[in-house]
């Protein structure tokens, strides 16, 4: 089977195939397809043909389809973007894709902020339809980032008056006590990517002056015992690892005009063995309360380089098969176990 895309003109062919025609060989690889171009006489457009068995020629046209999409609206085919949307062909989920290209924040630096997966432009419409938002996923999806983005634009849009960003301050391989510095110091590697995102959109100067003014207040979760967060845009970030009980009492801060948004990997928890992380349970105990919106991304969502994609299916791998032969080994011992009663009766 055969079927063609026309392009409009020899640069957009050269940006849907990319540099050394590398998304067309992925393509290529994916679908088992195989793909040319030919230059049109009456103008300066490209006919790109596809060759191959009915049904992945049907798969390539319509990713390359997509990628199009994506060029037309002037955004650059990264390898991200390239390779979320063949999997979501693949998965034959390519409605999907058309999650719109609305700038939702512009930097600093003037860069805009921009869902780049349909999970994060689901994750976005959540925020702005709902007061309390749990969002869980694998690093990379853009949990923190894009949480930081909309608390800044409803900051500028003048729907509260201050910006709180809170973590907990969880041990994860040292302890804070031999860390150097007065508490400020030892906290701060914690807060890090708070800072960083903030930062990227506000710029150093700003967001300093803001901190200063406590327009912008970054703090361990521990610092928000006994308050009521009025007019603020509260976001609770790693919250993999709270407690039960301090989940309770930060949800519980939330005052007039507030929002929150509460976000962490569920498969990254740092608290001690046996103790049940506060997101996974209010994940279930929230899950069908008016106003509140739970999220969850998946590995299809990393928006980083895409080994960290990789990585994460390696390791869900990884744990499958440990938790397979750990139920394999419980019923081994279940039945040497009847066979020893049996034999004693």
């Amino acid at each position: 089977m055969q079927k063609k895309i026309n392009t409009s003109s020899s640069e957009e062919t050269s940006r849907i195939f990319g540099s050394f025609d590398r998304n067309i060989r992925r393509i290529e690889d994916e679908f088992s397809v195989r793909i040319s171009n030919i230059q049109r006489q009456d103008d300066d457009g490209d006919t790109v043909i596809i060759d191959g068995d009915e049904e992945n020629v049907e798969s390539a046209f319509d990713a390359m389809s997509a990628l199009r999409k994506i060029t037309a609206m002037g955004d650059e085919l990264t390898d991200q973007k390239v390779d979320y949307t063949i999997a979501m062909v693949k998965s034959g989920q390519k409605e999907q894709l058309d999650y719109g290209n609305d700038c939702f924040l512009v930097t600093a630096r003037g860069k805009p902020i921009k869902a780049k997966t349909a999970g994060q432009k689901k994750y976005l419409d959540l925020i702005k339809k709902n007061t309390v938002v749990l969002c869980s996923g694998p690093a990379g999806t853009g949990k923190t980032y894009l949480a930081v983005a909309a608390a800044v634009k409803a900051l500028r849009a003048h729907e509260i008056s201050r910006i709180i960003l809170t973590r907990p301050a969880v041990e994860a391989g040292e302890r804070l006590g031999f860390l150097p510095g007065d508490l400020q110091s030892k906290i701060d590697p914690y807060l890090r990517p708070l800072y960083d995102a903030l930062y990227d959109m506000l710029g150093a100067e700003n967001c300093s002056r803001m901190i200063e003014k406590m327009t912008i207040e970054i703090a361990p979760l521990a610092y928000m015992r006994g308050r009521t967060l009025d007019e603020a845009f509260i976001i609770l970030d790693e919250a993999q690892n709270t407690t039960p009980e301090q989940m309770k009492m930060f949800l519980t801060r939330l005052g007039n005009g507030s929002k929150a948004v509460v976000t962490g990997d569920l498969t990254q928890t740092d608290l001690p063995r046996g103790t049940r992380s506060g997101m996974a349970i209010a994940n279930q105990i929230l899950r069908n309360i008016d106003d509140i919106g739970i999220h969850e991304f998946t590995e299809r969502d990393v928006v980083r380089h895409r080994l960290v994609q990789k990585i994460i299916m390696a390791y869900d791998k990884y744990d499958r098969e440990k938790r397979i032969k750990e139920g394999e080994r419980r019923e081994r011992d279940r039945n040497a176990y009847r066979v020893v009663k049996k034999s004693e009766n």
